[in-house]
């Protein structure tokens, strides 16, 4: 009887655990502070179908003929967007080279957020830290030019079977080269060069296995390109008399 009981408990346990992990409003997330930036950059335990955002992101091998892999979240995402992203790649609309983007509206009652955008991740067998880092930068910009204050992305690299490159150090390449860019889109804004317009809040989303590994990479990463940031020179990009 004690062990049924235990057993039950377990199974409860889990049951908990799957269900805060599906919702934003429960979800385990460590936040970090960006000053002077402002932005509130975060890892977030959610998947991209079901966080709340002006702008999510995924990112996507270029396609393959023989067949792409969906699983985990990419899956997920697919099937609640009612298989747009499959059926982009499968009639090469969406070919996936690196820094490709496609931007669309999910269908209403799909997912919360209001716009989705897929970035191109090139040849499986080249992705690199540097294939995140270009990822990283377009994010910013299309977040800026879009107007998107509330800004979402996931890698899904894992999710499309490679393991090539440690998810919390892709994180860190993402979002070191998103706030470097930033920075870069704010001296503009700064300057009358650009309109004025500020990105509130990144999530990051990642998985339960990854979550702690990406928390402790993003923080080195957060505070690395930060103190980068402080060094750049404040000359102005122009002078109004040439």
């Amino acid at each position: 009887m004690k062990t049924r009981a235990f057993t039950l408990g377990l199974v409860l346990a889990a049951l908990v655990a799957i269900a805060g992990a599906s919702d934003p409003t429960t979800a385990k997330e460590n936040v970090f502070e960006t000053r002077p930036l402002g932005i509130k950059v975060s890892i977030k335990m959610i998947g991209p179908y079901t966080q709340s955002a002006d702008l999510q992101i995924i990112c996507l091998f270029k396609h393959k003929s023989s067949g792409d892999t969906y699983e985990g979240a990419a899956k997920e995402t697919d099937a609640h967007l009612g298989g747009i992203l499959s059926a982009l790649r499968n009639r090469g609309e969406f070919v996936g080279v690196l820094g490709e983007t496609f931007l669309f509206s999910p269908p209403s009652g799909s997912i919360p957020a209001k716009r989705f955008m897929v970035i191109g991740l090139g040849d499986e067998k080249d992705l690199s830290l540097n294939s995140l880092k270009v990822v990283g930068r377009i994010a910013a910009r299309e977040a800026v030019r879009l107007k998107a204050s509330h800004v979402a992305w996931a890698p899904v690299v894992r999710d499309e079977g490679n393991t090539a490159i440690d998810v919390g150090q892709g994180d860190r390449a993402f979002v070191g080269e998103l706030l470097s860019a930033y920075d870069t889109e704010k001296r503009l804004q700064d300057q009358g060069l650009a309109d004025k317009f500020s990105i509130e809040d990144v999530v990051i989303e990642a998985g339960p296995t990854f979550f702690d590994g990406a928390v402790k990479e993003v923080g080195e990463g957060i505070d690395s390109t930060l103190l980068e940031i402080g060094r750049r020179s404040g000359t102005p990009y122009f002078s109004p008399g040439k």
